[in-house]
């Protein structure tokens, strides 16, 4: 264990390029690692995040530079490095078909952790984790958040100085993202420093310090407070506004606005150094009471700005609005929807109705009952009781007629890897019936819409995690289709492409279309009109965001955040059953 002090990574000049002809994934980096704290690591997609974590556990060689981790150069001793060096990657890693105890003797045998000192490790892990109820269950039966217990566990076997985290909370629920971070922070007190890469920016804040790269390059590093600074002075709400999707894409084409997104009913703005404060008229702010306020600076804020901001104007899916069928009524409706398996009831008496352009929110811990009623929603799981109805259609009568009027896009890729960008869309396009000279002009649109362009003869599996949501979305909204499901679409995506996807949606619901969204991004969640919190297979709250905010305000806590909201909501439903 480190007790001397000293940097655990010291990095100068440290450059990785894998192709002669593209440019260094990691370029010329010099930064210090410091013991005793967690280390935030963030950027966009194909920043050089995991690149660089990679450097450090030694399972990559620089080009060029030095880079020492905990004392070693890593081009001279990497079992050393190895012996005081854990590292979790990004993707779960772990053997699904293995139970958790299993997966636990496996990396101990990695880590010649034997006998007596064996039974203690994977008793004290177990405990730590939480998981010791679980230990003959299979790992690929996990949920989100004990998958990545597992993980860190497994990464924990031998006690390391330095733990490297690359995203280990995506696609994890805010509770157990919370118990994660308790996790960490018990860790740190035992003395291990620990690198947290994250797409999550409320999650740069808790850390000690963090490193913000783009294209290879650092752009900050310090404390995020110093970040969060910068930003000061230029964060505002338009608060009041009716349709506030129209408000934040007429402000978005504003040159004294580098940032803009939905917070609740209100538009979040952040303005260009120097810049004053719009005008209402300029962003299209009507209503009986409209008013731009100063708010405090996040650490998003700042973030974005220095990534040169937000996309800029219109999504190029905006067009005229779709007129509305005569006697048209709630566009989705669950009607005490119902799944059973066996003995386990997955849903509970679902019921809620999602009216014309709105955007629906369904949230809820893993496991607890969302993707089953998305699922049954889109008519791909047929419900125990209940019905569901898409469009006015029956799903369970005439599900085919149902399902060509909406989109559905899964949370994971569900396209062919092995087909071309070209391909993928040329075979959707001809599934919802398009042919001819409107097949190749619906193409057309979307590839410009979602710049795929230099993509298109790219096998889709091999294409970077943003470019393949981006083509998720066009081969769902080929038929431009009335209502749209989208399942976690913007999981693991960095803060810009996510804007970016929500001013396509926000586009597409300006015209009159209806959207279904899961999602973990509780910031995310803040684009819907309502949200349905489900848990323990039930609707427990449902509400517009800023509602459910107002709903656990308290004298101790009187800004309550959307997470708060969550959490807390969920742990008042067990308080109220006696559940611990």
């Amino acid at each position: 264990m480190n007790t001397s002090g000293e940097p655990l990574v010291v990095a100068d000049g440290l450059t990785k390029t894998f192709d002669a002809t593209s440019p260094p994934a990691v370029d010329a980096l010099c930064f210090r690692i410091e013991p005793g704290r967690v280390t935030g690591l963030v950027g966009p997609d194909g920043a050089g995040k995991t690149t660089l974590l990679r450097l450090v556990a030694g399972l990559l060689l620089p080009t060029s530079g030095s880079l020492r981790t905990c004392g070693i150069d890593t081009g001279e001793d990497l079992d050393a490095i190895r012996r005081v060096v854990s590292y979790m990657p990004q993707r779960f890693g772990l053997y699904e078909d293995l139970t958790v105890a299993e997966n636990l003797a496996f990396h101990a045998d990695l880590r010649a952790v034997v006998g007596e000192e064996r039974r203690r490790t994977a008793a004290r892990l177990l405990e730590f984790t939480g998981l010791g109820p679980f230990t003959d269950r299979l790992a690929g039966r996990l949920s989100g958040g004990m998958k990545q217990k597992l993980g860190l566990a497994c990464a924990l076997v031998r006690k390391p100085d330095l733990l490297l985290l690359d995203e280990p909370s995506v696609g994890v629920d805010p509770i157990s993202r919370r118990e994660l971070w308790k996790l960490v922070y018990d860790l740190v007190d035992q003395g291990i420093a620990v690198v947290w890469s994250t797409a999550y920016l409320d999650e740069a804040e808790r850390c000690g310090s963090v490193l913000t790269l783009d294209r290879g390059r650092i752009l900050f590093d310090g404390p995020p407070r110093d970040l969060t600074a910068r930003a000061e002075g230029r964060s505002y709400l338009v608060r009041g506004a009716d349709r506030k999707r129209r408000v934040l894409a007429a402000a978005s084409r504003l040159p004294a606005v580098v940032d803009g997104v939905i917070q609740g009913r209100s538009v979040r703005l952040v303005l260009a150094e120097g810049a004053a404060p719009p005008g209402l008229d300029e962003i299209d702010a009507r209503g009986p009471d409209p008013q731009i306020v100063p708010t405090a600076a996040r650490f998003e804020d700042a973030f974005v700005d220095l990534l040169g901001g937000g996309p800029k104007g219109g999504s190029p899916l905006a067009g005229e609005l779709r007129p509305a069928d005569a006697g048209e009524g709630p566009m989705v409706e669950a009607r005490d929807l119902t799944k059973r398996f066996g003995a386990f009831t997955a849903a509970d008496r679902v019921s809620f109705q999602i009216g014309r352009g709105e955007i629906f929110g369904l949230l809820g811990p893993n496991g607890a009952g969302k993707s089953t009623t998305f699922k049954m929603l889109c008519g791909l799981l047929k419900p125990t009781e209940g019905s569901a109805r898409v469009a006015g259609a029956d799903l369970s009568r005439t599900g085919g007629a149902a399902r060509a009027r909406l989109g559905y896009m899964a949370q994971k890729f569900s396209l062919y890897g092995d087909l071309s960008t070209r391909q993928n869309l040329d075979f959707f396009s001809g599934v919802y019936g398009l042919a001819g000279a409107r097949r190749r002009a619906t193409i057309g649109r979307m590839v410009d819409a979602f710049e795929l362009q230099p993509y298109m003869d790219l096998s889709a599996g091999g294409l970077p995690l943003g470019f393949k949501q981006r083509l998720a979305l066009a081969c769902a909204i080929l038929h431009d289709p009335p209502v749209l499901f989208l399942d976690e679409p913007t999981s693991g995506v960095d803060p810009l492409t996510r804007r970016e996807f929500w001013s396509h949606i926000n586009a597409m619901v300006e015209r009159g279309a209806t959207v279904l969204v899961t999602t973990h991004f509780l910031d995310e969640a803040e684009y819907c009109d309502r949200v349905a919190l489900v848990y323990r297979g039930r609707v427990i709250a449902a509400g517009s965001p800023d509602d459910l905010k107002e709903s656990v305000r308290t004298a101790e806590n009187p800004e309550p955040t959307f997470e708060d909201a969550f959490v807390d909501l969920v742990t008042a439903f067990d308080a109220d059953r006696g559940v611990a």
